[in-house]
């Protein structure tokens, strides 16, 4: 049986990519930060059959701990501070956490592993935040990174170093940049469930209007559950290397609004809609989209589910369970 350990187990990918291996037949671990976690509820109801082990990316011993206790085959490394509007408020948290972090994993699977590091496999979560200012449409794995936040800076970092750590020492690393992915697990500070469950509490008479920031800004948005599979197609490979993963697609903040409201029965959504600076980024990312023809095809991986699609499941789960946050 295969042993997979995953970081950030209680996130929005953890979960799905949880479910995702132990129906392949995985023995999965997840750390988690915190004996009062209180996201580990939630894990264990969506996952009652993982070993949840405490620890932190910045506490090594407890990743050595939490290695020795796992013995994994393949290790996901999805914790972060994932919330890029938080990073410039929390720049050096963000830095020690995001990018540091993936230093601690990795230095603990090469001093752990020790004469077997090719038994082991690593996945490291980068993110298509780092191309920032972007120097090319679409963008593929050769476009310059430009991070134009103190969280891209920081994944960029836990980029390198993984790239590093194959180079330097032969060790099973592969990096996914992955283009914004959402499901109905999303935190609600992200942009998507912020406008998903107001759009399901205005529906309700419960709240009058939204505010937002800049409904131009342009992201290439996919469905998680698709995305946490081509993580696992990624340390299948008897190669490592580095993939995007995206549609190809870009959507507005305004076509986001568009369907989210038709999804609730409303077709005029001006009125309802504020804009407020205090929402607006200091650097600006405006436009992403991403080029996974290499996923494509060397993995065989495909999204299944198109934009429109997942944020009518958005919409609808917030309205079927209003006040859930994950």
């Amino acid at each position: 049986m295969k042993r997979a350990l995953i970081t950030g187990i209680s996130g929005q990918d953890g979960l799905y990519l949880g479910e995702f291996l132990l129906e392949q037949g995985y023995e999965v671990y997840g750390l988690i930060r915190g004996q009062n976690n209180p996201r580990r509820a939630i894990v264990e109801e969506i996952l009652p059959q993982a070993t949840l082990i405490t620890g932190d990316l910045m506490d090594f011993s407890s990743l050595l701990r939490a290695l020795e206790i796992s013995r994994p085959t393949e290790i996901y490394n999805l914790a972060a501070i994932s919330y890029v509007a938080y990073s410039w408020d929390n720049a050096q948290l963000t830095s020690e956490v995001t990018g540091k972090g993936v230093l601690n994993m990795l230095e603990a699977i090469r001093l752990w592993a020790k004469g077997s590091l090719d038994q082991v496999r690593f996945y490291q979560a980068s993110s298509s935040e780092m191309f920032g200012k972007v120097q090319e449409v679409p963008q593929r794995e050769s476009t310059l990174l430009w991070p134009r936040s103190p969280y891209g800076v920081a994944k960029v970092f836990g980029h390198y170093m993984t790239i590093n750590y194959r180079e330097s020492y032969g060790m099973h690393a592969s990096s996914g940049i992955l283009f914004n992915h959402e499901s109905p697990r999303r935190g609600p500070e992200f942009v998507t469930r912020k406008v998903s469950r107001a759009v399901a509490a205005i529906a309700r008479g419960d709240q009058d209007s939204l505010v937002m920031g800049n409904l131009d800004a342009k992201r290439d948005w996919g469905y998680a559950g698709d995305y946490v599979r081509a993580m696992w197609m990624m340390l299948q490979q008897d190669q490592p290397d580095d993939y995007v993963i995206a549609t190809g697609q870009t959507q507005s903040v305004r076509d986001l609004l568009d369907v989210a409201f038709a999804a609730a029965g409303i077709d005029d959504w001006q009125p309802l809609v504020q804009q407020d600076e205090r929402f607006m980024r200091p650097a600006e990312v405006d436009l992403l989209i991403g080029d996974a023809s290499k996923a494509h095809d060397v993995l065989g991986w495909q999204p299944e589910v198109s934009f429109e699609e997942l944020v009518r499941m958005m919409v609808k789960s917030d309205q079927d369970n209003p006040g859930r946050t994950w």
